[in-house]
């Protein structure tokens, strides 16, 4: 079995690993696992639009792949986690990123309602599962 290679995202990334002790992703072999990536920029501030707040963390989620070698084309199984219940908004702006960020597959998807995530005005979190060829 290959030994597990940590990263840790430049910027926000470095602050979870001091503050928090955990990095932002493991690969092991050709699998890449994220942590759950928010929608917060290097300050951990979190854009007040949801949908910006979303697209954050697609790119969040690009910015920690990219650190063990993989990109979102990679990605074959997608968690999300969501407060705040499943307006309209939510899929609509999901699925348009992810045809945006894979547009040639479509990943495994589970999404979750949860009552809370790491920062209180966090309110979504996105950790998925990458195979690079």
């Amino acid at each position: 079995m290959n030994k597990p290679e940590f990263f840790v995202t430049p910027g926000y990334g470095e602050y979870m690993l001091n503050e928090l002790h955990y990095s932002q992703a493991v690969k092991i072999g050709n699998r890449v696992e994220t942590s759950g990536q928010g929608g917060w920029d290097d300050n951990l501030q979190i854009p007040e639009p949801l949908a910006d707040e979303i697209a954050q963390a697609f790119r969040n989620v690009e910015r920690t792949l990219a650190t063990a070698g993989a990109d979102w084309e990679d990605v074959v199984h997608v968690n999300s986690y969501h407060v705040g219940g499943f307006p309209p908004e939510v899929n609509d702006v999901m699925v348009r990123l992810f045809r945006h960020y894979m547009p040639n597959h479509a990943p495994i998807w589970t999404q979750v309602g949860v009552a809370a995530l790491g920062l209180p005005t966090m309110r979504i979190e996105i950790r998925v599962t990458a195979i690079v060829p």
